[in-house]
């Protein structure tokens, strides 16, 4: 099986910056894309960033310019810089990695439990 644990969420000022990581452990064989979403309560979930295996990103138009996201493939991690953070960014951030787990030929979604993010003064 594979487990996908976030970390690095809390609260922040508005103009503030953190660093959220998503690390994948089981029995991977590959990780295909790799994805940020982020959750309000009462709203839908919603996709914020995506990297694939080559490295290609995008990103939702509202974090453009202000969050980065990346992977350590030796390490079967995805990172998201955050900032310039605004009070709109706060959520629930989840990970989510399309694996191909070991013994398999195609790849499955995993998500991570989430990590809250808090912006405000």
């Amino acid at each position: 099986q594979v487990q996908l644990v976030e970390s690095g969420g809390g609260l922040v000022q508005p103009g503030g910056s953190l660093r959220l990581s998503c690390a994948a452990s089981g029995s991977i064989f590959r990780i295909n894309a790799m994805r940020w979403y982020r959750q309000v309560s009462g709203k839908e979930r919603e996709l914020v960033a995506t990297i694939i295996s080559g490295g290609t990103t995008n990103y939702l138009d509202s974090v453009k310019g202000r969050f980065t996201i990346s992977r350590d493939n030796s390490k079967n991690t995805v990172y998201l810089q955050m900032n310039s953070l605004k009070p709109e960014d706060t959520a629930v951030y989840y990970c989510k990695a399309a694996v191909v787990a070991t013994g398999f030929s195609y790849a499955m979604d995993f998500w991570g439990k989430g990590t809250l993010v808090t912006v405000s003064s």
